[in-house]
């Protein structure tokens, strides 16, 4: 069983360079362009059933993509919703950095390991029951993230681009990365963009004392 993560396509925040964690920020008209770019180049395959986060921005993303692929409505999954930044949502980097100097903690922030520990059970799941099938989840740059730093800790960090497609394989009870940037989103990868922890100011803090 193979499971496909989507990064939702942009939005204002994102383009702002602005922490939206559990803020509900839609997307903007580019970050739609992304989504139908996106469901063209997943059309080349088949799908068995598409979930997305509840947050407007990743479910707008996957209900573009569903028409595209051919899917019936996205299930909401809502162990995949963004990692919570507490007080550094709706700042910029510069301002969480004002705030909240070298390592100091940000108010209500949640860890990444705890979104790994709530998000990989639910895809884990989520592949338990449907076995020999092939899923697409679109989710959030926090939760791609934290994903890949426990199921594939070694892997050199890269962008994950809005709208950007990240295949797992289920075996043995546990996801492994099959591959970061699948090659069915090779156009768009040629856009390049910043490593998350680049776009992130709480994520480059994090990756500095790895």
């Amino acid at each position: 069983m193979f499971i496909y993560l989507v990064r939702h396509g942009e939005t204002d925040w994102n383009r702002e360079r602005r922490i939206q964690g559990s803020s509900d920020i839609p997307l903007n008209s580019t970050g739609r362009a992304q989504a139908r770019t996106t469901g063209e180049l997943l059309a080349r395959r088949k799908w068995d059933g598409i979930f997305a986060s509840p947050l407007s921005r990743a479910m707008e993303t996957a209900q573009i993509i569903s028409a595209e692929v051919g899917l019936a409505a996205p299930i909401a999954l809502p162990e995949v919703v963004e990692r919570r930044y507490g007080d550094a949502e709706g700042r910029t980097d510069t301002e969480v950095d004002a705030l909240y100097p070298g390592d100091t903690e940000v108010p209500g922030r949640e860890t990444r390991e705890s979104v790994s520990e709530r998000a990989l059970p639910a895809l884990v799941q989520l592949a338990e029951r449907n076995h020999g099938k092939s899923m697409i989840v679109v989710a959030h740059g926090g939760v791609i993230a934290a994903i890949l730093a426990a199921v594939a800790p070694e892997r050199p960090r890269a962008p994950i681009v809005n709208g950007s497609v990240h295949s797992f394989r289920h075996d043995d009870g546990s996801l492994y990365l099959v591959n970061f940037d699948d090659p069915i989103e090779a156009e768009s990868e040629t856009k390049g963009g910043e490593p998350f922890d680049a776009q992130n100011v709480i994520a480059r803090r994090e990756s500095s004392v790895q």
